[in-house]
């Protein structure tokens, strides 16, 4: 009976291992249709996944409100927290769209209408200062000598017409969002939201039936340090781009910057990405300034940013950020610099907590590594 059963598990073995063969070998065979399919698929749940994101940023002052909500003393309140909760959190995030949309992006957009219509301009007067050099200038070297004649025979306008901008910009909306799958994304949102205890009391179950306690355990404190990294690193950035966004606007629009809405939006977009975009972001605003108000005004500008971002990285992030993810700057440099090669500002921006959390895998394989080598070591 035993040797029965030896010879089942081998020949099912084998069996297994041939279908798995077939399968990668049909996989690969129709590589392109597989491809499809693969993209279809996400196609199709991208609302899901999108709801997914939504209620994961939404998740923490949802918790926060439900938890003050819950020391009301109107019955009523304190036993809905959870939904009232919801409620009001969608309402405000409604109310700050609202704000964006009439207040900020109106400003922003004239602003870019002008840079957009001036830049014909700003370039044709680069070159004519050019033109102006003596010849024995070092900047009369060939390679900058070709790149201004190839800057002369570009026709500027075309790339910078704000109808073709506007079409571009509306192409790319409509292909990825449109408004069946916002409103499938917020509906999802808002279930995952009300319902997130029941979710993750399932995900739970399911973890424990799957694997042994010591990984069950594991698991469950892997994915709350991983929350919490991401959480406060996503939440804490994006606050601190906004505070740094509209300190810069101010002070650009007080010096008499052209374009300072939009200049220091810029600033403080770049300011999320570690290190390299406040660097890029300063650079560029610099040299439209020096553009457009001259070297004088791009030397005060750049003393301006600099003490505004020296003031951020010293007392703001501090104090909004809270404890660090303690990694070292050269780890966080090497993180920006992976991410942005492979997937580009998008992976610049997700490389640290990213890469926090596989410090944080690795210092505990190696803490348990150590652990078992001294336990062998006193054994001997």
């Amino acid at each position: 009976m035993n040797e029965f059963k030896s010879h089942s598990k081998k020949w099912l073995y084998w069996f297994l291992f041939a279908v798995a063969v077939i399968i990668v070998y049909k996989a690969l065979d129709s590589f392109t249709d597989v491809m499809n399919a693969v993209g279809t698929f996400f196609e199709v749940i991208a609302p899901f996944l999108a709801g997914i994101f939504i209620a994961y940023l939404l998740y923490l002052p949802s918790r926060r409100l439900e938890q003050a909500l819950k020391k009301a003393k109107p019955k009523f309140i304190s036993k809905r927290a959870r939904t009232i909760s919801v409620i009001l959190v969608y309402i405000i995030v409604l109310l700050l769209i609202i704000i964006l949309f009439t207040v900020i992006v109106p400003v922003l957009f004239q602003s870019i209408v002008d840079l957009l219509n001036n830049i014909p301009g700003y370039v044709q007067t680069v070159i004519n200062d050019y033109n102006s050099l003596p010849d024995d200038s070092f900047w009369k070297s060939e390679i900058v000598n070709d790149t201004i004649t190839s800057i002369q025979n570009l026709d500027i306008k075309q790339y910078f017409q704000l109808d073709r901008i506007l079409e571009y910009l509306s192409g790319a909306i409509s292909a990825v969002f449109s408004i069946v799958d916002i409103f499938i994304a917020v509906i999802v949102s808002i279930y995952i939201l009300i319902q997130r205890k029941q979710i993750l009391n399932f995900l739970k179950r399911l973890a424990r039936a799957v694997f042994h306690k010591k990984t069950y355990d594991n698991i469950g404190r892997y994915f709350n340090d991983s929350n919490t990294i991401f959480c406060k690193f996503i939440a804490s950035q994006f606050l601190d781009a906004i505070v740094v966004g509209i300190l810069v606007s101010i002070a650009l629009t007080i010096m008499g910057v052209q374009y300072a809405p939009v200049l220091g939006f810029f600033i403080g977009l770049f300011n999320m990405i570690p290190y390299f975009g406040a660097i890029i972001a300063t650079a560029i605003a610099a040299i439209i300034t020096l553009i457009t108000g001259g070297l004088s005004q791009a030397i005060w500008m750049l003393i301006v940013v600099i003490i505004l971002q020296q003031i951020d990285a010293n007392i703001i992030n501090p104090k909004i950020v809270g404890k660090s993810l303690k990694m070292s700057p050269l780890l966080v440099i090497f993180a920006v610099t992976v991410g942005g090669a492979f997937f580009g500002v998008l992976g610049m921006f997700l490389a640290v907590p990213i890469i926090a959390i596989i410090k944080l895998l690795v210092e505990d394989y190696i803490d348990y590594k150590n652990e078992k080598s001294e336990k062998r070591d006193v054994s001997n």
